[in-house]
């Protein structure tokens, strides 16, 4: 996101859920919602979530759902694939104009009833795509009134961008919910609607007479039912450590490959997921740069832009495809969830687990940012003695600045809350807490325990 206080299609999302309320988220160091508590170690039992995480990742899961064409596949990192075509179907890529034959096969979950009552949903996937394959990703929820929603479609995906483009679907919705690039959304939360069950839909396509095949190692989705507020309550420091993340600009980058996104004014979330990836020690080849203009300096954050790109939001920034651009490396896994407070970085931190954060904010709410935004992707890589947050911002003006300390106080709220005033006085949204988790396919015992504290399984 620029520094500039700028509309995005977040702030589209945020606006209807505000007029309704108003109606009414290793290596060397060097899902719950805001208002619930975690469970600590030693800190006896946790308060209720705001947040539902449900993911399929198991053989037993894969095996677990209805199947037409898939099979699932054991090993060390179980997954869905094709064993048949089920049939085939041509699609007109909208951003090409192309139009393909394609064959395809289908899963489709168990119903998985919500823990938590949701207002909002956002689904997430791991997957390899091989050069004439991709995905679709779609949900189906029933409303607390025992009907359904349409199958919408919460994204189309491939690693790369030769056989179609990825991206979102815009004008979903049945006047009752609707979705915004990566999100489904309640479109009045104070009438008391909720969403309270799900079932995901797996589409996976080759082309026609081959044996190729997609493998998808992660589904899942995050409701959440977030209180809506202006400020949190504070949290406690517990824990001083930092983690030895690069750190990459994006400032840099202006001006570079304006058809993402205008360049890399825009690329804080491709930047931040390309941070957290390396320290997770993936890293790209000489040949997967080649496209690359060599006098650019990091190409790898140009390689991040292109291959997270949603060509319908027009923008780096969905969250799904930063996290299914994290799992294409090799080891790595990625989802997007809600925390409920910096409690939940710390006990991430303290395995070793950074976090990328999704928030906005006025320049004189963040002291020492030197900027306002109404998106901005950032990754929390520790805490100081005194509890402040220390976050690699890639919104900085080179690689050494990357590296940031903000007050505690200041970040927490800025991060949380649902409900701010933009630099027109006018009430808008926060993020409610988002963020990106990337964390190896195989977590250490101490990483496993952390994740399934800030409820990640």
């Amino acid at each position: 996101m620029s520094r500039a206080e700028l509309p995005s299609r977040r702030t589209l999302l945020a606006a209807a859920v505000v007029a309704a309320v108003a109606g009414s988220a290793g290596p060397a160091s060097a899902g719950t919602a805001p208002g619930a508590a975690t469970a600590t170690p030693g800190a006896g039992r946790a308060a209720a979530r705001a947040v539902d995480n449900r993911a399929w990742t198991s053989y037993a899961d894969w095996r677990g759902g209805t199947a037409d064409g898939t099979r699932a596949v054991a090993g060390a990192r179980p997954g869905l694939v094709i064993a048949r075509a089920a049939g085939s179907t041509d699609y007109t890529d909208p951003h090409t104009g192309r139009t393909a034959a394609w064959e395809y096969a289908t899963w489709t979950s168990p119903v998985h009833r919500l823990g938590v009552p949701a207002t909002e949903a956002i689904a997430s996937w791991n997957a390899h795509t091989p050069a004439g394959t991709w995905l679709q990703v779609e949900l189906r929820a029933t409303y607390s009134d025992g009907t359904d929603t349409p199958w919408y479609v919460m994204g189309r995906w491939a690693a790369g961008d030769q056989d179609i483009r990825r991206t979102s679907v815009d004008g979903q919705g049945d006047g009752r919910s609707s979705v915004w690039t990566d999100t489904l959304a309640v479109d009045d939360a104070a009438s008391g609607l909720r969403v309270v069950s799900y079932r995901l839909r797996l589409t996976l396509y080759r082309r026609p007479g081959t044996d190729l095949t997609p493998t998808v190692w992660r589904l899942g989705a995050m409701g959440s039912d977030v209180p809506d507020r202006f400020t949190v309550p504070a949290s406690t420091p517990r824990l001083a450590r930092e983690l030895a993340v690069p750190r990459y600009s994006q400032e840099i980058h202006k001006g570079q490959y304006p058809e993402y996104d205008n360049g890399g004014e825009a690329w804080c979330s491709p930047t931040s997921s390309q941070m957290v990836i390396e320290y997770w020690g993936g890293r790209l080849t000489e040949e997967q740069l080649s496209w690359v203009d060599p006098s650019y300096a990091d190409p790898q954050v140009c390689h991040a832009a292109r291959y997270t790109y949603d060509h319908q939001y027009a923008g780096c920034g969905n969250w799904p495809f930063n996290a299914a651009y994290a799992a294409t490396f090799q080891g790595l896994q990625g989802v997007v969830t809600r925390l409920g407070s910096l409690t939940d970085l710390e006990t991430l931190i303290a395995a070793g687990i950074p976090a990328i954060t999704s928030q906005s904010f006025l320049e004189k709410e963040l002291t020492g940012a030197g900027y306002g935004t109404a998106g901005h992707l950032m990754t929390v890589i520790g805490f100081t003695a005194d509890g402040d947050v220390i976050a690699n911002d890639p919104a900085s003006d080179d690689n050494e600045a990357v590296r940031r300390v903000y007050e505690r106080r200041e970040w927490e709220n800025i991060w949380l809350r649902t409900k701010r005033y933009n630099a027109s006085g006018k009430v808008v949204s926060g993020t409610g807490g988002v963020c990106y988790l990337y964390f190896p396919a195989r977590p250490t015992p101490r990483q496993r325990r952390a994740l399934a504290a800030v409820g990640v399984r």
